[in-house]
């Protein structure tokens, strides 16, 4: 993947927000970052990237969040999400590059959908703790999407709401899960070969937009009204979903 000035600004678009995301509003966004930047460069790539910049977004924001997460809402979506990895790089190793772009473009416009949908109370938050077994699901949700695109927070979210966590404890328990299932998510790609030359070398550039991010969206969990930045998410994933769609269907439909 050649480093050209199209990736690296959109690059440090996308580990800011990633950063914002994932500091301070559950992670449940941060896969706009991975979206932005498959527009620019090819889906792998993209995603090659965007994990070392996760996982320091994760290390810098697991400190504010150190021990108020619920210890057995965290075990729950890690066990269900390592399998979820397995059935990510299986999938990863068979698909082509626009078969990716589609499949990310499809989860960034069906996050927004179903967004709305809840907002709009055409569908409705589980109103009793889930059991244990949805939450097992969730999780193989979770770590297949979070490999594919960097999308697990969504469905996570479904589980980890239900809980009961209130805002602090929702976010610290999301930076925990996705902590552990970024750590599961490094060895896969590397042997896969995400981890490039050019990719690690993107990523050591962007890092410092990644942390300032981070420290961002640890600010702003305490200030700003998750509405307006969920607004904003939700006009990129939307742009940069369709972009995809599109980009990897053309090629198919002549």
């Amino acid at each position: 993947m050649p480093v050209t000035w199209e990736v690296l600004v959109a690059g440090d678009f996308a580990a800011l927000f990633a950063g914002v995301s994932k500091g301070g509003f559950g992670s449940g966004a941060a896969f706009a970052g991975a979206a932005i930047l498959a527009v620019v460069a090819p889906p792998g790539a993209a995603l090659g990237v965007m994990l070392p910049l996760l996982m320091v977004i994760d290390l810098a924001t697991l400190r504010p969040c150190w021990r108020q997460w619920g210890h057995g809402e965290t075990r729950v979506p890690v066990l269900g999400g390592l399998p979820g990895v397995a059935l990510g790089v299986a999938f990863y190793r068979l698909a082509d590059a626009d078969l990716m772009r589609v499949l990310i473009g499809a989860i960034a416009v069906g996050f927004v959908a179903w967004q709305l949908a809840v907002r709009a109370r055409l569908l409705r938050g589980a109103k009793r703790p889930l059991p244990l077994g949805a939450g097992l699901i969730a999780g193989v949700v979770a770590g297949f999407t979070s490999f594919v695109s960097h999308a697990g927070g969504p469905p996570a979210a479904v589980y980890l709401l239900s809980r009961g966590l209130g805002k602090t404890g929702f976010q610290a328990t999301t930076v925990a899960v996705f902590f552990a299932l970024d750590i599961a998510k490094a060895v896969p790609c590397g042997f896969l070969g995400l981890f490039t030359r050019e990719t690690l070398a993107a990523a050591l550039v962007l890092s410092p937009f990644a942390l300032i991010g981070a420290r961002i969206g640890v600010c702003a969990h305490r200030v700003v009204p998750e509405r307006a930045f969920l607004a904003i998410t939700y006009v990129l994933l939307t742009v940069t979903g369709v972009k995809l769609i599109i980009d990897g269907l053309s090629p198919r439909l002549g």
